[in-house]
């Protein structure tokens, strides 16, 4: 049985991709949970944000594969958010993060 740290890393084909899904899920998680938070109508959530509401509703529904992490990125300022990056030794993280399972 193999094991993977992440979803990302088992389900992606390289582990540079691995690690690009998982910082935009990350930050895709953090504007819909603010966004929720609001309880304002998704087209005044999307004016709010400088989108359109389609866009605020792929946003919500999680559709990662819309999104870059620039545009992610670029909302983050609009919900009143800031971004904070680590940058680690690839060897380091992957001895101490946790393991998935997958058969």
């Amino acid at each position: 049985m193999k094991s993977f740290e992440s979803v990302w890393d088992a389900i992606e084909d390289s582990q540079d991709v691995a690690e690009a899904m998982k910082a935009r899920a990350e930050v895709m998680r953090a504007l819909q949970k603010t966004i929720r938070g609001w309880k304002l109508p998704q087209s005044e959530a999307a004016g709010r944000l400088g989108i359109t509401q389609p866009r605020l509703n792929d946003l919500l529904r999680g559709k990662i594969d819309k999104f870059s992490l620039d545009a992610l990125f670029d909302l983050l300022p609009h919900a009143r958010l800031k971004a904070s990056i680590s940058v680690k030794n690839a060897t380091k993280a992957s001895a101490n993060g946790k393991r998935m399972a997958a058969a």
